[in-house]
């Protein structure tokens, strides 16, 4: 049984995941949790922004892959900036880019999918508490990021994640740049090394988020 934030107390929880199945499963799994109680369950981001409004849960378990409007990163944002709710991630996800982007979205926790149930009932009853909760695959890049900071981009980097941002090809940006093509892509290589991503889509948001782009 997990030990309750409060003593007698109750954490409200809302569930945020687009597959009905999994919604299901997580709700037949916390079922058996008497310091757990589920009011509500969303498929997309803006239904878990109405539903945290009126049922006010505690925590909000949010994946980050959402079908709608807004994807688990943007609704954690507006979750936070809206609501008093914790915002608990629970994805399959763990690159460096998509944890780094939910931390400073506001998630107070970082779970995997995989984790074993009493992870998941003890990272429930911690974020309701305001305390921080990470899957050790995640604490452990989290450290290595710490480790070893992002190096800094050059100047034709820049250049490059501009020309992404602007959703141009490999051989339009080459064209732009009068550098050959090949060239682009080892740049691409760099960029997305350094920002810790692996597409074109993921390095423009990390560089935005990171406020890199002019």
């Amino acid at each position: 049984m997990t030990e309750q934030a409060h003593p007698g107390k109750v954490v409200r929880l809302l569930l945020c995941d687009d597959h009905a199945v999994v919604r299901a499963g997580l709700r037949a799994l916390l079922a058996s949790e008497p310091g757990i109680e589920v009011v509500g369950e969303a498929a997309d981001g803006l239904t878990a922004i109405t539903l945290a409004t009126s049922e006010q849960p505690d925590v909000v378990l949010m994946d980050l892959q959402l079908g709608g409007a807004i994807d688990g990163i943007e609704a954690t944002r507006r979750l936070t900036a809206q609501t008093s709710a914790r915002v608990l991630v629970l994805t399959t996800f763990d690159t460096d880019a998509d944890i780094t982007r939910a931390i400073e979205a506001g998630a107070t926790g970082y779970l995997l999918k995989a984790e074993p149930p009493d992870e998941l009932f003890a990272a429930i009853t911690a974020a309701a508490a305001g305390r921080t909760t990470l899957s050790p695959p995640v604490a452990a890049k989290m450290m290595a990021r710490m480790r070893t900071p992002t190096a800094a981009l050059t100047a034709r980097e820049l250049d490059i994640l501009s020309q992404l941002a602007r959703g141009i090809g490999n051989r339009e940006i080459a064209r732009a740049l009068h550098i050959s093509e090949a060239t682009v892509k080892t740049h691409l290589g760099r960029i997305y090394d350094k920002l810790g991503v692996e597409t074109r889509a993921a390095a423009v948001a990390v560089a935005t988020e990171r406020r890199l782009l002019g």
